[in-house]
């Protein structure tokens, strides 16, 4: 079984968090092909405005940065693979490095055409992003005011899950109930890296009380009085595959983490129950650096991608929710249930990334002191 990239620290100038890269450990895989345009490969012009095009023939490479594995192998097969073979231009994946990645957010020279961030990043350093040109497929699960800088959408769940056999009766469905540790008893598996406190505060205020659409601007404080009350009966995970031990071998009653560990535990044949009431929507998207090399490229690639059908075939390798929400129509039952945003699971909360942007470096303060205590 394959396994997500482990959790860790986020870095200073800028810190960053944790990005929600968990893939489901599927075996279907298939590669679509489909035509696709583009326009030959120029540099890229001025920060924020996309670079020249001149309907010509797309030709050269695409440097591609996000975190590997699974998700990344689910890219080739279902995006990469088809775009090449019709346009001829390939697609070189590389793993993310912070530096590279701090350096061109902040308006510097580098490699790569497209990078993994978390949507925070991109309303933080929008000014040093290429807007998509003008006529493009923009993915509309995004907010308006930054669908033209982000692309690629793929939407992580952070929900509790557990053994279906731990609550014969019926387990947990809120995050007040997480906390509830008398009416449903067992130690909760809890993110125990300072990068990964992803979600944490709006589980805690949700488990306290605080409406979905109060959740901003996060009160921290809040926060912590509310984690110390369930602290006692954590059980502290350093990697995302610890999850799936805790769970199957009962150190851990529930969990909060990506729903794909608790996918891949059903995979390994194990029946377990993902509440995706309050399941707290992560958003990660691509982004162009303003002196991405091959911007036009880059584009042509986004607009590929931007396929219903093909994302809804990522949907089914990975369980990530969609952009293009066009993408459900082409999706099976069981893609469905293991997707976050699929239209039945109507009581998810969204993360709110532009308020979090403005809350980025506090928050890893404070779970990194909290954790520290």
């Amino acid at each position: 079984m394959s396994a997500p990239r482990p959790l860790r620290p986020a870095l200073s100038r800028p810190a960053r968090r944790l990005f929600s890269a968990v893939a489901l450990s599927l075996t279907a895989a298939l590669a679509l092909s489909a035509c696709g345009g583009g326009t030959e490969s120029t540099t890229s012009g001025a920060p924020g405005t996309a670079a020249p095009s001149g309907g010509q023939k797309l030709s050269g490479k695409i440097i591609w940065a996000d975190f590997g594995g699974p998700t990344n192998k689910a890219r080739q097969q279902t995006y990469f693979d088809g775009f090449t073979g019709d346009t001829g231009v390939e697609v070189v994946s590389t793993v993310e490095e912070d530096a590279l990645v701090d350096t061109m957010l902040n308006g510097g020279a580098g490699d790569y055409d497209a990078m993994h961030v978390g949507l925070d990043f991109a309303y933080r350093y929008k000014d040093n992003i290429l807007s998509r040109p003008a006529g493009a497929t923009l993915d509309q699960q995004l907010p308006e005011d930054i669908r033209d800088k982000a692309w690629g959408t793929f939407l992580v769940g952070h929900a509790q899950g557990y053994l279906t056999s731990t609550f014969p009766n019926g387990g947990p469905q809120t995050w007040a109930d997480f906390w509830d540790v008398k009416k449903f008893p067992g130690k909760r598996a809890w993110p125990g890296t300072p990068g990964s406190y992803d979600s944490t505060c709006e589980v805690a205020l949700l488990a306290d009380g605080v409406a979905p659409d109060q959740l901003y601007p996060l009160d921290l404080d809040r926060c912590t009085k509310k984690l110390n009350e369930l602290r006692p009966n954590m059980v502290f995970y350093n990697s995302y595959p610890e999850i799936q031990q805790l769970i199957a071998s009962g150190t851990a009653a529930v969990a909060l983490g990506p729903s794909g560990q608790y996918a891949a535990l059903r995979n390994g044949g194990q029946d377990v129950t993902v509440s995706w009431n309050q399941a707290v929507v992560a958003p990660n998207v691509m982004v162009t650096p303003a002196k991405a090399p091959n911007a036009d490229n880059i584009f042509a690639l986004a607009e590929w991608m931007s396929d219903p059908q093909r994302q809804a075939e990522f949907a089914k390798l990975t369980g990530y929710g969609p952009g293009n929400p066009d993408a459900f129509q082409h999706m099976t039952k069981e893609t469905l249930d293991n997707v976050v945003t699929a239209p039945a699971h109507d009581k998810i909360v969204w993360q709110n990334s532009r308020a979090r942007s403005e809350q980025r470096d506090a928050l890893l303060a404070w779970y990194t002191g909290w954790l520290g205590q």
